[in-house]
């Protein structure tokens, strides 16, 4: 068949946006200034079609004729197409040389798909192709570029750091010569045994790294010794079978092994808190749960935790409503868009795979990045520069939660040095599912059914490389680790999966993510046993081994357990919403995996050693804080704080998200109540979001989050409890009942076969246990992503590694009655009173106030957990009784940021008066100091569990009351004005002064991309 080249350029007169914004990248990257690029992007099509069908695709399926022009030629050999190549660049582009002066051409380059890298754009066409008749056709995008201004040198670095990306990307400089596009090719039957029996230990670990199985050397003893039984090698799928299964991603092997810990005791003794687990995450954020559930008794609001894809709970008489958060760290290190895309991707299918199967209602998202503002020449060896991973991250959950029709509604975003190596990307999503659809049961005799995407080459040892350390190296070594995911195919699949549900076309569902079929059948089959049928699954392309197809972690796949009188009508389901469903096993009481390949066994493996199989992991735990350096300030000018102020509005943490946030409809589905950006103008930081999953109800969810990773360079227990504090602030603040939140754990960690690395996991865990049980807000569930680390070598080859800081995301999601009760954060009304809830100290240690001021000394902030619940309760009864119009937790910056971050959100300016607050202050081994807090320790300490509140002055009395009889402290600080001015004094001194205006453009400043 004919190969056509159809380029699609900007037509004349329009405005070359992709050039624009490449030229724009390249010289953010430090790339190339005033370099000139004109692009276009294209089509391969091979085809059974002759030119005049050609020309009539490009211009009517695959251009907008108003404004885009297209040529269309055979690749290589059409004069007119290489002449279109080389000679006759865009006239724009040509006009610009020529007023330059630059006689010399411009460079040609073409960026494309990989071989078998998913390409949903390509799968569109070939679909909409075949609608028009047009079957059997290969289609392949391109983007292309003319760059002038630069050398052959500079164009070979611009290509691979700015225009591809070497893990699924391929540049060719130069007009393209193909003339086929075919993927693989049937390949022959060969059944591979591994020799692991003969190895000596040294074999194992070699063979553990280099098949990228990344098991520790008594792992892979176990398995050796286990064939050595059996008397017989394992066959290569048997093995890959294993490695998946026992992947510190799939199995949690490290928090739930067995760890004998030691941390400073209640008083700061080192060593003084000894504790030996079996099972430190079942004995610690497992038991939290139990404790609290026992003590609810009869009004248990929990439905299932730590058991499915995601935590459910209670929300009415006819639904529940479920919760799962997700990293893809490793990957989007390596390619950022695809990463992020999969893993918004992925844990939007924890809940359709979640009992019978949720419906998707809003996503989440947090991201860890390095700051964008490094220099180029400062990147280690393998590493892409911050800014394009940041773009890359936010534009791939953008992409999939977009066109899946689900809003993102809350998320933040972090930055650190320490995360150059290894970006977070934390990805979450809710749903709702109906009452009597949370469990599920695989019978004996159900068909294995995979419904969704076809299997490929991407993904391949995901979950054993996402268990692993990167370094530099591992861009080509484990490029096939990412994944490109496809949300229309995913939307479709969930279409037919909720139909499927309600007709009762299945037992079980589960997706297929981490490890492929390989885990979701694994898992679904774990009590009962099941025999695969490889050469059944529907595959992208020919060619695959049949260990490829087991393992791939191809995306938009899901696993039901089918019984064998309903196939008939569940593939009739899906052939009527053009989803494909394939048999491709069935589950038997055999207790085995049992895994054929067009009728040869290739691996047959005991269900018990799989899942039980596994040696435990024991491992020591050591812990001891730094100590705290004493950090005391006394009174500063007002010149002094306003500047402090600015600079704190104005760093990466702190300021605006607006370029993130605006990326993301927030408001499909039409169930946002809460938004993401608040006030008059959309433009304020909300505490968090209020959501409305069914239309006919008032009854609201609300999501938050909390996250404190500098806090945990003074200590890891204080900032955990910290982030749980600050999730349910967040969640109070908008009127959520305190009373019935649950949280969500997602420990993001570096290399824990270090015993105080582990150590401060540990500690940390400790917390959770501690804080959840006394607030009485149950974990449902949670992850953990380890060896959050990467390696290279530097100049004088000598290895370097960076270790993320620790990070423990804590998710919320709390409810309310009526969201007509919920409240946002913007200062309402002039005249209003402003009060402060909570009690202050002095607490900088971790505060951005050190953090500007380089400042590495103080006490980290503490949680008094009874205290804490006290306060959530007294704050929630307030919203409640309808006292309160505005509402925000004190977090990052502190008193003055939260204030004036009201102000700004509404348009406002505020006099406050610190006269009021109390400075009392109680020793802490010379870190807090006896000393009464002077105003500048007010104005920016960080103490936990503390809001600024404001009412009406004809309910100020009322909410003192409410306050007063609680027992917790409420100080009047000021009022609203409409001044346009934020003016802090002390007594008669002012010690802070800004104007609002000068406020907001600082702080909306450094991400306005």
């Amino acid at each position: 068949m004919p190969l056509w080249q159809i380029d699609i350029h900007p037509a004349p007169g329009q405005i070359d946006r992709l050039g624009e914004q490449t030229a724009r990248e390249i010289h953010e990257l430090g790339l190339g200034d005033d370099l000139l690029i004109a692009a276009a992007r294209g089509y391969l099509i091979q085809a059974d079609i002759d030119e005049a069908s050609a020309n009539e695709i490009a211009s009517t399926l695959l251009a907008d004729s108003i404004t885009e022009s297209v040529v269309v030629g055979h690749p290589g050999n059409d004069a007119s197409l290489v002449e279109a190549d080389l000679s006759e660049a865009p006239e724009s582009l040509m006009e610009l040389l020529a007023e330059r002066g630059i006689e010399s051409e411009p460079h040609l380059v073409h960026v494309m798909p990989k071989p078998g890298v998913m390409d949903p754009v390509a799968a569109s066409t070939q679909g909409a192709l075949a609608d028009r008749g047009v079957e059997g056709s290969t289609v392949k995008t391109f983007r292309k570029f003319w760059i002038a201004g630069t050398d052959e040198a500079q164009l070979e670095t611009i290509c691979r750091r700015a225009l591809s990306n070497d893990s699924i990307e391929a540049f060719v400089i130069g007009p393209l010569t193909m003339d086929r596009l075919d993927v693989g090719s049937a390949g022959e039957f060969e059944l591979v045994h591994v020799p692991i029996r003969e190895l000596d230990d040294a074999g194992l670990e070699k063979l553990s790294k280099e098949g990228q199985l990344y098991l520790t050397l008594v792992e892979m003893q176990t398995i050796r010794d286990h064939f050595v039984e059996l008397g017989r090698d394992p066959t290569d799928i048997e093995l890959e079978s294993v490695a998946q299964t026992w992947s510190e991603h799939c199995s949690h092997k490290t928090l739930a092994g067995r760890i004998h810990y030691k941390g400073p005791g209640a008083d700061g003794t080192p060593g003084g808190d000894e504790r030996q687990y079996n099972n430190m995450l079942k004995e610690t954020i497992f038991e939290a749960t139990q404790t609290i559930r026992r003590s609810l008794g009869d009004d248990d609001w929990c439905v299932s935790v730590f058991k499915d894809n995601a935590g459910i709970v209670t929300f009415d008489e006819q639904d529940h409503v479920c919760f799962k958060v997700e990293t893809h760290n490793h990957p989007s290190a390596l390619e950022p868009y695809g990463g992020a895309n999969t893993g918004i991707g992925g844990v939007i299918r924890d809940p359709m795979g979640t009992g019978m199967g949720a419906k998707p209602v809003c996503n989440t998202d947090v991201f860890c990045f390095a700051p964008p503002d490094v220099s180029p020449e400062e990147l280690p060896p393998g590493v892409l520069h911050p800014r394009r991973v940041i773009q890359g991250v936010v534009s791939g959950v953008r992409d999939y939660g977009n066109r899946m029709g689900i809003p993102t509604v809350n998320g933040a975003v972090y930055f650190d040095e320490r995360y150059l190596g290894n970006p977070l990307v934390y990805c979450g999503n809710v749903g709702i599912i109906p009452v009597g659809m949370e469990d599920k049961e695989v019978k004996p005799n159900d068909l294995i059914v995979a419904v969704g995407g076809r299997t490929g080459r991407d993904g391949i040892h995901g979950a054993t490389f996402s268990s692993a350390e990167l370094t530099s190296e591992s861009e080509s070594l484990s490029g096939g680790a990412v994944q490109i995911g496809n949300a229309i195919t995913e939307k479709m699949v969930l279409d037919v999966l909720m139909q499927a549900r309600d007709r009762g076309l299945y037992n079980a569902v589960t997706d297929c993510g981490a490890g492929g079929f390989s885990s979701a059948v694994g898992e679904m089959g774990e009590e009962l046993g099941a025999e695969v049928w490889l050469d059944k699954a529907p595959l992208k392309y020919d060619g695959l081994t049949y260990t490829e197809i087991w393992i791939s972690e191809a995306q938009e796949r899901m696993v039901l357990a089918v019984p064998q009188e309903r196939w008939d009508e569940l593939r009739e389901l899906c052939e009527s919403e053009g989803v494909e469903a394939a048999a491709i096993g069935r589950f038997v009481p055999t207790g085995r995996l049992q895994l054929n390949f067009h009728g040869q066994t290739v691996g047959d493996v005991a269900m018990s050693f799989l899942h039980d199989g596994r040696p435990p992991v024991i491992r020591d735990a050591i812990y001891e804080p730094p100590k705290a350096k004493p950090l005391s300030i006394g009174d500063r000018d007002a010149a002094a704080n306003s500047e402090t102020l600015l600079k704190i509005l104005g760093s990466y943490n702190v300021a605006s998200k607006h370029w993130v946030i605006r990326q993301y409809d927030h408001e499909v589905q039409a169930g946002s109540v809460v938004k993401p950006l608040v006030g008059p103008q959309c433009d304020g930081p909300g505490d968090a979001a209020v959501v409305r999953p069914k239309l006919n109800s008032r009854r609201g969810l609300v999501i938050s989050c909390g996250m404190n990773p500098h806090y945990g360079d003074f200590d890891t227990y204080h900032m955990a409890a910290s982030a749980i504090d600050e999730a349910m602030r967040n969640a109070v603040a908008v009127g959520a009942d305190p009373s019935k939140i649950a949280i969500l754990d997602n420990f993001c960690w570096g290399y824990t076969d270090r015993a105080e690395t582990l150590g401060s996991l540990v500690r940390a865990a400790i917390a959770c246990q501690d804080l959840a049980v006394t607030l009485g807000t149950p974990f449902v569930s949670g992850k953990d992503s380890l060896n959050n680390e990467f390696s290279y070598f530097d100049d004088k080859n000598e290895k370097q590694t960076i270790a993320i800081p620790p990070s423990l995301l804590i998710s919320a999601m709390g409810q309310i009655d009526d969201v007509s009760k919920s409240i946002t954060m913007d200062a309402k009304e002039a005249g209003n009173v402003i009060f402060l809830v909570g009690e202050t100290h002095r607490e900088l240690g971790g505060s951005h106030y050190g953090l500007v001021e380089n400042e590495p000394g103080g006490a980290v902030p503490e949680v008094d957990a009874k205290l804490a619940k006290k306060t959530f309760a007294t704050v929630h009864q307030a919203i409640q009784s309808r006292l309160v119009r505005s509402c925000h937790d004190l977090c990052e910056g502190g008193l003055a940021v939260a204030a004036v971050e009201m102000a700004l959100a509404g348009g406002l300016g505020m006099n406050l008066d610190l006269a009021t607050v109390s400075r009392e202050q109680p020793s802490n081994d010379g870190v807090l100091t006896a000393a009464a807090l002077s105003a500048t320790e007010v104005l920016f300490s960080e103490s936990n569990t503390r809001f600024l509140i404001e009412c009406a002055p004809e309910s100020a009395e009322a909410l003192s009351k409410i306050f007063a009889d609680s027992g917790i402290s409420l100080t009047r600080l000021g009022e609203v004005t409409d001044s346009g001015q934020f003016t802090v004094r002390d007594g008669d001194a002012v010690v802070l002064e800004t104007d609002i205006a000068t406020a907001k453009s600082a702080w909306q400043a450094p991400l306005d991309w």
